[in-house]
């Protein structure tokens, strides 16, 4: 969250790789689809918000080029 508001903030995005954040962003869908294969609900609420913010910043990221 503290990047997402900074990025909002200094409406700039220079500081964030576009390329780690769309991997992270990746790898936490993977996370969530295996939360859901198990149905465990602490994953799939923790990587639903993880997943929620980074497309936040991946928005602002584009947004703000």
């Amino acid at each position: 969250m503290p990047q997402m508001f900074k990025t909002w903030q200094t409406k700039s995005a220079k500081d964030v790789s576009l390329i780690a954040l769309i991997t992270f962003i990746s790898a936490v869908f993977l996370w969530l689809i295996y939360g859901i294969y198990l149905q465990s609900l602490p994953i799939i609420l923790a990587n639903s918000v993880t997943l929620f913010f980074n497309l936040i910043i991946l928005w602002l990221k584009i947004k703000y080029r």
